[in-house]
């Protein structure tokens, strides 16, 4: 079989190409799970400011671009116009997505990934922008071997990540600034959740379960909050895959259905309505087989559709359309 030869360009200052990040999710994807797919020949190119693409030339099937803004990439790809080689981007932060349009034409990008559903992507870029949407994130040997459902506290339930700012002040200015994409609106169910004294906060970085360990984090619970209220991240298919019965903001704002969760399958949905009365009956219930089983469903879902061999075999395929 004719391997696909795939050059990677990123900037090696980037925080999420270290293995050491806060965060691993990308860096296993890029760095690991490409390189184990058997279409893939991937060179990479660990760039500074700027990087002259004439050594790619008549040497490469596809170039593959960290993202698709200045934030772990070099600012300049010197020649990449002339070269008749498809370019394919990952995406940036909804919030960088205004900055991110004119590297569209200047670094030739012929198509993006990234996991956002198809209709958020282009709610942020133009309807022309060519987009394939990928759910990467899950790096199977982490989540293999996790503490059984009956041996996790059940008498708490764990809310992790970042949360908006809830000073009165600061959320107005956050509001004229940035009115879609700010912290608390972005967070806005997660950070009520802070409230109750039956939900255990864990910080992003104030903690030692950071990159490769979030796993462990997860596994002391039986109960997990995902909720991100714009979107769906990581954390949708993290906490599932570490075996958490996982409580799930999904609503038509964030379009979670696209993920493929079921309530009372294999998630439990929440929205800003019903969130207290969902943690309530199972913590007043917590012996209930059923929990056990929709957590044990939700992590098989997770593991089998959002692995990163099973996102790296995804990128192939739509490498292989363009070629």
């Amino acid at each position: 079989m004719k391997k696909i030869k795939t050059a990677f360009i990123y900037k090696p200052s980037n925080p999420y190409m270290s293995k050491t990040a806060w965060a691993t999710t990308y860096y296993h994807f890029f760095m690991n799970s490409l390189k184990r797919n058997a279409r893939l020949e991937i060179t990479y190119f660990p760039t500074n400011e700027s990087f002259d693409t004439s050594v790619l030339k008549d040497k490469f099937d596809i170039i593959l671009l960290w993202q698709n803004t200045e934030f772990g990439m070099p600012k300049e790809l010197i020649g990449i116009e002339e070269l008749d080689i498809p370019v394919i981007a990952d995406v940036c932060d909804p919030q960088d997505a205004k900055n991110a349009i004119k590297f569209h034409k200047k670094w030739k990008i012929d198509h993006y990934f990234h996991y956002y559903p198809e209709a958020l992507f282009h709610d942020l870029f133009p309807k022309n922008f060519k987009y394939t949407s990928i759910i990467f994130g899950l790096e199977p040997s982490l989540y293999q071997n996790v503490l059984p459902f009956r041996d996790r506290m059940k008498n708490k339930i764990l809310n992790s990540g970042a949360v908006g700012n809830t000073k009165f002040l600061s959320r107005i200015l956050n509001s004229i600034r940035n009115p879609k994409w700010n912290s608390y609106n972005y967070y806005t169910l997660r950070t009520k959740c802070n409230d109750l004294q039956y939900v255990d906060y864990t910080a992003t970085l104030s903690h030692e379960y950071v990159g490769d360990k979030y796993s462990l984090l997860l596994q002391k619970y039986a109960g997990a909050i995902a909720a991100t209220s714009v979107e769906t991240t990581i954390k949708y298919w993290e906490i599932p895959a570490a075996g958490c019965l996982t409580f799930m903001e999904i609503t038509e704002k964030n379009d979670g259905l696209h993920t493929g969760f079921i309530d009372n399958e294999t998630s439990i949905f929440i929205n800003e309505k019903n969130y207290e009365k969902k943690f309530e009956k199972f913590l007043n219930d917590p012996g209930n087989p059923k929990w056990e089983k929709i957590a044990n469903a939700g992590r098989d879902y997770a593991l089998k559709n959002f692995n990163n061999d099973k996102a790296a075999n995804s990128l192939a395929d739509l490498m292989e359309s363009m070629l």
